[in-house]
């Protein structure tokens, strides 16, 4: 009878489990809806702002903007955008590595998101900034990244910027991206740039036999060009939170839904143990009972 005692209480704690595990996933597909939402919606304004991006940046050359510099050196800084919480399955352990693969062991981060914030600094890398952000994704938090991401590079403290995120597409699809932010090349230059993977970015060989492509600049496509290229930082580096955020939430609820799927199932298999050894058990006492009836006659 100990035995079914102890498969009572493991049935009872699983079932706990599953009603946890249950809600955590109700609250997820909600928190995901939201997000992929916003994240989708916010891709019509980041296409257009690339395709107007695009046609002006081919006009200029490097000298033109301390954006477009190429610059020689190897000094880089990521920005790394995590999760605040667990229970996500394994979107921070493939972004974990594909940093390790795609970033030099002598960068520097900026961080948002506890999890591989820690993580990095275990491992010796060097944190110069940590920036915590709201959910939902507020855009006033994450200019206030681009900004300083910005002025590190203005200021020539680094020769390159990068992100590195999880991008968004689907539901049970989401994949770890190290992406350049700056300086802004060509598309011939062999970069995986922000502006080409982020949210799916557009299709160039489309929009150059778009009819509808030839603008004119007012004042000057220099000054259009000054005015768009902070415009572009800012909203890159939003994009990105956005498509992290999604990417969290979907892996979130899925992973919940798989762990209540596990719970049920192996409340199934604990009730069918507890059953056999149940009748087991009957089976032994009503020989026991025959055999003294036997023995009494």
């Amino acid at each position: 009878m100990a035995n079914l005692r102890d498969i009572r209480r493991r049935i009872k704690s699983v079932k706990n489990t599953a009603q946890i595990t249950r809600a955590m996933q109700l609250v997820a597909a909600a928190k995901m809806k939201k997000a992929q939402d916003q994240a989708l919606a916010g891709r019509a304004y980041s296409k257009h702002l690339l395709q107007a991006l695009y046609d002006i940046r081919k006009n200029f050359t490097e000298e033109s903007h301390p954006f477009l510099e190429h610059r020689h050196g190897t000094r880089e800084l990521v920005l790394v955008i995590s999760t605040d919480k667990g229970l996500c399955g394994a979107i921070n352990t493939n972004l974990l590595r594909r940093i390790a693969s795609d970033v030099p062991a002598d960068a520097q981060f900026i961080t948002v998101g506890r999890k591989l914030r820690g993580t990095l600094e275990k491992a010796g890398r060097k944190i110069i900034a940590d920036f915590p952000v709201k959910d939902p994704v507020p855009f006033a938090e994450t200019r206030a990244i681009a900004r300083f991401i910005a002025k590190q590079f203005l200021e020539n403290h680094f020769d390159k910027v990068s992100i590195a995120f999880t991008n968004f597409y689907n539901t049970l699809r989401q994949e770890p991206k190290v992406v350049t932010l700056l300086p802004i090349q060509s598309r011939q230059a062999g970069e995986k740039q922000a502006f080409e993977l982020i949210g799916g970015g557009f299709n160039v060989e489309a929009h150059k036999n778009d009819p509808e492509r030839d603008f004119e600049f007012e004042p000057s496509a220099a000054e259009v060009l000054a005015t768009v290229l902070p415009l572009y930082i800012n909203y890159e580096v939003f994009q990105a939170h956005l498509e992290a955020r999604a990417s969290e939430h979907s892996a979130r609820m899925v992973a919940m839904k798989s762990a209540t799927d596990n719970a049920k199932k192996f409340i199934k298999e604990l009730t069918l143990e507890y059953n056999k050894l149940r009748q087991s058990a009957i089976t032994s006492e009503l020989l026991e009972i025959t055999t003294a009836m036997k023995a009494m006659e």
